[in-house]
């Protein structure tokens, strides 16, 4: 007995041992990374975000259960331990997100629209966007509680209906159709009602008829009259050709950019340029705090007795916050300001400008103040683009290449093109997966065409508009508009040349969201980690992009109204039910399917017999061949001849209501069911069906609208 007691204790002990090394092991390697922890902050906060995201208010006794027993849990590790620590804060930043997004989602609650509204109504300006190149403009217009609409609605007006007499503030009477905020027409597609609902927009439509002017504003708010004066005043100096692109980098206007421009933009990677954000404030910010202390450097008088970096960085605070406010204060400039502002405080006192903590906190603000930001593209795109920038600059063997040495002045210029391609195609590896989870496609030679269009930009076009609206106060500024024009017709010819070239654009399938997790994790593990275990997150990204470029393409494709269908073959073609489709549903569908081609008519679809009033269409998966009915007019088909034609094949899709006799052996996707399921995506090699509103129902934009429908 004696001896078993020994043997059973000394296992005992080396279990206890083995334990503690462990935990010792664990405890050094968080001490070798003390540096970094804080950069976890906005991350946990960020989890409970994307975990209210994927099961909404709902579920927030389960991850206040889950904090409270990570809470519980720390207390069981040894006192003082970081492990203890990082514990705690996982926990409490979990919770705090989910908070967050929750609280603000109930802030903003507004009611939803249920269905299609046309009548008349009054309602107050809000705001007033020109998109002239669509020639629309959108009204945001507050409705009073008589009217029986949401108390904000947005009316797009066309330029005959439009006059310059409406304005913020003003009072309009108004026929239109309204209808409720869409969701996304496509699994996968973009959700202007999650959009909507927190910019507490219940109804969007058009205005029918003459739209009357019934009060004029009171006044004009100062900042929103200068920036429509500014950007007109803009559009009339620069030549032509170039003044939307001019006006969009001084006071954020887009809306008078060609759509040929904004495409060939977007496909060469330089659409960032025209959204106010981190390289514009920059350029802002750099302006100034050189010009202020380069002005103030000349007298010895004041060089003796102020301190010129405070000086000069107060200045180009003021000016960051005067040109944020100026474009608009949306959340990315908000967010490049924010991260200027600090950058100043630290130039100013003499510590390093840019770090990864800045990025991280630049990141809690937004988080904090705007946590529905997270979930899109603007907001991961420029995080992990500043990221990489600091990231990929703290690398031992990058540092020593990009730092300044003695050397001839070829070798310096060769150095600073090196560095510039190093850095933007490791921000275009960084950006590519996102830019296809969120869009499903990106550019391939954007790291090249940047290069070339940052400089330029940064360095000719802005200084020259500065210094042109200076020298207009003097009507000396034509010299310097031309000069800058001549930047932005390069800058339009790079685009163009660029979107011209044999794959320009890559294009791929929605990815599932599995994948696109893994590779954002990897990337945090190895943006956020200093010792060797950043290295851990490579394969999880490696992971995530092979299942990007392996998701498979859908078979067929069916929008929310069931007027579109598309049939999609694995090399890419497509083949449109109606060959009519408007541009957008065209672009939505190519979208979906990862394709860049062109569109096939169905009557050339092998397998295809069409009429008039439908189409059967055969598709082979794998394992067997799928027969296709589709209806394609409103023309009303005998309820015995239809019967017999649903028993016939495996799917039927329609716009319309299908009587019950209607029974396909696999799906009948007529409008009672699309109006629950929204868009679908067949994929037969599984089978499995994909909706639109698949894991939706507890977002509170659906629900607001299933409650509207309810009480009517």
């Amino acid at each position: 007995m004696a001896t078993k007691y020994f043997k059973l204790n000394t296992l005992a002990s080396v279990d206890s041992n083995e334990n503690l090394t462990l935990f010792q092991a664990v405890e050094n390697w968080l001490d070798r990374e003390r540096d970094q922890l804080p950069l976890w902050l906005p991350v946990g906060i960020g989890f409970g975000i994307a975990i209210w995201q994927s099961g909404g208010t709902s579920i927030w006794i389960g991850v206040l259960v889950t904090s409270i027993a990570l809470g519980a849990y720390s207390l069981l590790i040894p006192l003082g331990s970081r492990f203890r620590q990082l514990v705690q804060i996982f926990s409490l930043t979990l919770l705090i997100g989910f908070s967050l997004i929750a609280l603000r989602s109930e802030v903003v609650d507004q009611p939803v629209l249920s269905k299609i509204w046309v009548g008349e109504f009054y309602g107050r300006v809000d705001s007033i966007e020109n998109i002239s190149a669509r020639d629309v403009f959108r009204l945001r217009l507050a409705t009073g509680p008589e009217s029986g609409l949401p108390p904000f609605v947005r009316v797009n007006v066309t330029p005959e209906q439009f006059q310059e007499s409406f304005q913020p503030g003003s009072i309009l009477r108004l026929r239109a159709r309204l209808m409720p905020p869409a969701g996304p027409a496509l699994p996968g597609g973009y959700d202007f009602a999650r959009r909507a609902w927190f910019q507490q927009i219940g109804a969007t439509g058009s205005a029918l008829g003459e739209v009357q002017l019934y009060q004029s504003a009171s006044g004009r708010p100062l900042l929103a009259s200068q920036r429509e004066a500014l950007t007109r005043h803009i559009l009339g100096s620069m030549p032509e050709g170039t003044g939307a692109i001019g006006a969009a980098l001084v006071t954020g206007d887009q809306g008078h950019i060609s759509e040929a421009d904004a495409q060939a933009m977007r496909n060469s990677g330089l659409a960032h340029l025209l959204s106010i954000s981190g390289l514009h404030v920059t350029a802002v910010v750099g302006f100034i705090f050189i010009t202020v202390g380069r002005l103030l450097a000349l007298s010895s008088w004041l060089a003796l007795r102020i301190s010129i970096p405070v000086v000069a960085a107060t200045a180009a605070a003021l000016g960051a916050l005067a040109y944020t406010l100026l474009t608009g204060a949306e959340v990315p400039t908000v967010r490049s300001c924010i991260a200027a502002l600090l950058i100043l405080v630290a130039l100013a006192m003499g510590r390093d400008a840019l770090t990864l903590r800045l990025v991280a906190l630049g990141a809690l603000f937004v988080l904090i103040f705007w946590p529905e930001a997270m979930a899109g593209p603007s907001f991961q795109l420029s995080f992990a683009a500043v990221a990489t920038i600091v990231i990929i600059h703290e690398i031992p063997i990058v540092m020593r290449f990009t730092q300044i040495r003695e050397e001839q002045v070829f070798f310096k210029i060769a150095r600073a093109i090196g560095s510039l391609v190093l850095t933007g195609i490791a921000i275009e590896a960084a950006l590519a997966p996102i830019a296809l989870f969120h869009f499903h496609k990106t550019g391939l030679y954007g790291a090249f065409a940047n290069v070339v269009a940052i400089p330029i930009t940064t360095f000719w076009i802005m200084p020259l508009e500065a210094c042109a609206l200076l020298l207009d106060l003097f009507g000396l500024g034509a010299p310097a508009w031309w000069l800058a024009g001549q930047g932005i017709y390069m800058i339009l010819a790079l685009a163009h040349a660029v979107n011209a070239q044999p794959g320009a654009v890559a294009m791929m399938p929605a990815m599932p969201l599995w994948a696109f997790a893994a590779f954002i994790g990897g990337g945090l593990v190895f943006g956020l980690l200093a010792t060797r275990a950043r290295y851990l997150g490579i394969p999880f990204c490696i992971i995530g992009v092979i299942a990007m470029v392996a998701a498979p393409r859908p078979d067929i494709l069916v929008t929310g109204d069931g007027k579109h269908v598309a049939f999609v073959r694995s090399d890419g073609q497509v083949a449109l039910l109606r060959g009519k489709a408007g541009d957008f549903v065209r672009s939505m569908i190519f979208e979906k399917a990862g394709s860049a081609e062109t569109a096939t008519p169905i009557e050339q679809w092998p397998g295809a017999v069409c009429t008039l009033d439908n189409c059967v269409v055969t598709v082979a998966s794998e394992k067997r061949s799928w027969t296709v009915l589709a209806t394609r007019t409103a023309n009303r088909v005998p309820a015995m001849e239809m019967a017999a034609a649903c028993k016939r094949v495996d799917i039927v899709v329609s716009d319309r209501w299908l009587p019950q006799s209607c029974r396909p052996r696999w799906i009948k996707a007529d409008r009672r069911l699309l109006e629950q399921s929204g868009g679908l995506a067949f994929y037969l090699n599984e089978p499995r069906i994909i909706g639109a509103n698949h894991g939706t129902h507890h977002m509170p934009w659906v629900q607001a609208r299933v409650n509207a429908a309810a009480v009517q």
